[in-house]
């Protein structure tokens, strides 16, 4: 099979390597703007921001792997072996942004890729997008990832979230640390995102659980889910979001099926018999998980919602032409 080629709209932009550690290659990427206009899809918020393209924490179940495709890597694994760093001015950053906020749609800061993946230390893209940020007041802000770097900008996520509205969304879907290890393989500890949660509140920051997505068997239990929920809520969490796992595509779904298959044969019969092909498992297991949660939040005392019910009160109107978001 041939190599995929970067798409036209790439290959000009595709820079040269600004860095080798870690075995992975971290390579530039000239972009017009780090803000996107969100169009086309049903989704909380309407702009998105995503530093990088491609990812060092591994996640086994992360939608975005095929997106590398666009800049010619077929291999799954090269989405976090081959991290693209996007470079851009501020100039058309600050005017976006006040847009962005005519608009009254979220800006969701990590879409497609952890802002604070190890990459951030070395690079400081999100952080020259939160120090713009900070000098337009009253933008609605989502910023999502697994990273306890977020914290090195806590002052500063403070600041704007005085002036603006903001949430930090903390990504995790257990308290099983060697189980996380496994799947989340280069992701923090559960312990130190919870301390990250606490952190950002006593600097004022709102912080959620994003409790996505539920994994059949490993992570759906009833036991954990609870334990979950009680320690982001006394880590200072306001809210739980929550979904069951979705494959999107081919290639998400035969990697993910791959990897169960080689750590957790045990479990293979059961993904195969829910996702028989790429997308969601069969509607009666997302409404008993969305259930299980959603009574397992009420027990401790923590509003949750699914990520549905999200997207259905939060999502913008959307124009009818569609675009590459990011």
């Amino acid at each position: 099979m041939d190599k995929p080629r970067p798409a036209p709209g790439f290959v000009k932009r595709l820079g040269g390597v600004v860095d080798n550690r870690r075995g992975v290659t971290f390579q530039a990427l000239e972009s017009e703007n780090l803000l996107n206009r969100l169009t086309g899809e049903s989704m909380p918020f309407g702009w998105t921001v995503n530093p990088f393209r491609g990812c060092e924490l591994g996640c086994r179940y992360c939608y975005a792997r095929p997106t590398h495709e666009y800049l010619g890597h077929g291999d799954p694994e090269e989405f976090e072996e081959r991290i693209y760093v996007k470079e851009a001015g501020t100039a058309r950053l600050l005017s976006g942004l006040i847009r962005a906020r005519d608009s009254g749609q979220e800006i969701a800061i990590g879409t497609a890729t952890d802002p604070y993946q190890p990459a951030e230390a070395r690079f400081a893209v999100t952080r020259g997008v939160l120090e713009v940020m900070a000098r337009v007041p009253g933008l609605r802000i989502g910023l999502t990832t697994k990273s306890t770097g977020v914290l090195r900008d806590r002052e500063l996520l403070g600041r704007i979230a005085r002036a603006s509205d903001l949430w930090v969304n903390v990504s995790l879907i257990s308290l099983d640390a060697p189980l996380l290890r496994q799947i989340e393989p280069r992701a923090p500890r559960p312990d130190l995102r919870l301390d990250a949660m606490r952190a950002l509140a006593a600097e004022g920051v709102r912080a959620r659980l994003f409790l996505m997505p539920v994994l059949p068997l490993l992570t759906d239990g009833t036991a954990g889910l609870r334990e979950l929920l009680a320690a982001a809520l006394a880590a200072g969490a306001r809210e739980a979001i929550s979904q069951a796992l979705f494959l999107r595509t081919e290639m998400t779904w035969r990697f993910f099926l791959a990897f169960v298959q080689r750590e957790f044969p045990w479990a293979i019969a059961r993904y195969r018999a829910l996702y028989p092909a790429p997308g969601n498992a069969p509607r009666a297991y997302r409404e008993e998980i969305d259930r299980r949660v959603s009574r397992l939040a009420a027990e401790v005392g923590f509003p949750s919602r699914t990520r549905d019910a999200r997207v259905r009160a939060e999502a913008p109107a959307r124009p009818r032409q569609l675009s590459l978001v990011w």
